[in-house]
């Protein structure tokens, strides 16, 4: 493995600890600076408000790293990045707590430069693999990051966002002094129109060849939203779990589908092609989707959670299909396209699957699950549509 990459991992690994790190304690840190003891309102504002910042400036960032290089755009993220935690580590107000998370929001589109890094650096016959890790380094941080965030917590209420500060520094050191550029791009002036996000969405959809990707991947991460919005619900309300039980399952699934993303997604593109294993993912969440409709005993969902870790296989190789779509200069607005219809997607879906579980409630509750699985079926006919659109090319 090249040193480039490892690097870019490693900046992707403490990107996603730093974001996780801060979850377990805003609540309290809202109550503490607002004196209220409801504060679920102002935390759901919170969390759609980074999605929100997230779905904007992931395109933005995409196509200024096109024109400038992925290092500049990085390094002013981190950076960014860094000087925000240290003002929400301190601040006693609320609306600078807002503002805080809506730059660390636009920060975290970074991700959007990481993966165009990694396309940039990559064959294409390795690229499903490659973005395999980039979505195992993100969970393994993302499992790490709670917890450690919770440890800090106990000891000081805002400790966590001077660990996530001090991460992000960290980071930015590594870019500065070890990563080197992978992408020069033409470093001339950019039009304030060429940044309008809207404008670089409504450019992903003027690319024919890219246009049943956009959907495919809109409905990937669509589907993926009914997870955190229902688990934990679905768990509390028809197995009667324990918080330490549901913890347990929200570890074993990020730990396997962490596993499936590091290591199978190579080797299955290589055996079966990228179309035949997205396919492959896709028909595994499908059908564990549609068999815990049915599940009554909370044990045997644990027994379903290595089929539901296939599913990781589907999005590297999605990621790898589309980036064949475009040329090399435009890589960088196309994985900002992705990251902002995933954040598009983080915003309506729990929207959407909170307000069927909740029309459910009363009656038979797994049908949210049949639901979430009839969602994901769309996306077999788009695979179609797209072999038919190659084939007429």
């Amino acid at each position: 493995m090249n040193r480039p990459l490892v690097i870019i991992l490693g900046t992707v690994i403490l990107d996603s600890v730093g974001i996780g790190l801060i979850f377990p304690i805003m609540p309290q840190l809202l109550r503490d600076v607002t004196h209220m003891g409801e504060v679920a309102p102002l935390f759901g504002v919170m969390i759609a408000l980074y999605a929100l910042m997230q779905f904007l400036f992931s395109p933005v960032l995409g196509a200024i790293s096109d024109r400038f290089g992925r290092r500049p755009v990085l390094l002013v993220s981190l950076a960014g990045a860094a000087i925000d935690y240290l003002v929400m580590a301190f601040t006693p107000y609320l609306w600078l707590l807002f503002l805080g998370r809506a730059i660390a929001g636009v920060t975290a589109a970074n991700m959007t430069v990481a993966t165009a890094y990694i396309t940039d650096i990559t064959p294409e016959d390795q690229r499903a693999g490659r973005f395999g890790y980039i979505h195992a380094m993100f969970g393994i941080g993302f499992l790490v990051g709670p917890l450690l965030g919770g440890v800090l917590g106990e000891v000081w209420v805002r400790a966590p966002f001077l660990a996530a500060a001090f991460l992000n520094l960290l980071n930015f050191l590594l870019a500065l002094f070890v990563l080197p550029e992978s992408h020069k791009g033409e470093r001339t002036a950019v039009s304030p129109g060429a940044l309008n996000p809207f404008r670089l969405l409504k450019w992903g959809i003027t690319v024919r060849a890219l246009v049943p990707f956009l959907f495919i991947f809109f409905i990937l991460n669509f589907v993926g939203q009914v997870y955190g919005t229902v688990w934990v619900l679905y768990g509390e309300d028809v197995f009667h779990w324990s918080p330490l039980v549901i913890g347990m399952s929200l570890a074993a699934y990020g730990l396997l589908h962490a596993l499936v993303q590091g290591f199978l997604p190579g080797p299955m593109v290589r055996v079966m092609g990228e179309r035949k294993a997205f396919l492959f993912g896709a028909g595994a969440e499908v059908a564990a989707l549609t068999i815990l409709g049915f599940i009554t005993d909370g044990w045997v969902v644990f027994a379903l959670l290595p089929l539901f870790s296939l599913g990781g296989v589907g999005t590297p190789a999605l990621q790898s299909l589309a980036t064949r779509s475009v040329s090399s200069e435009h890589q960088g607005r196309l994985q900002g396209v992705l990251n902002s219809l995933m954040s598009l997607a983080s915003i309506f879906g729990p929207l959407f699957f909170a307000s069927i579980y909740t029309g459910l409630s009363g009656g038979w509750s797994g049908g949210i699950w049949f639901v979430a699985a009839f969602v994901y079926l769309g996306v077999f006919p788009l695979v179609l549509l797209q072999d038919l659109q190659k084939r007429s090319l």
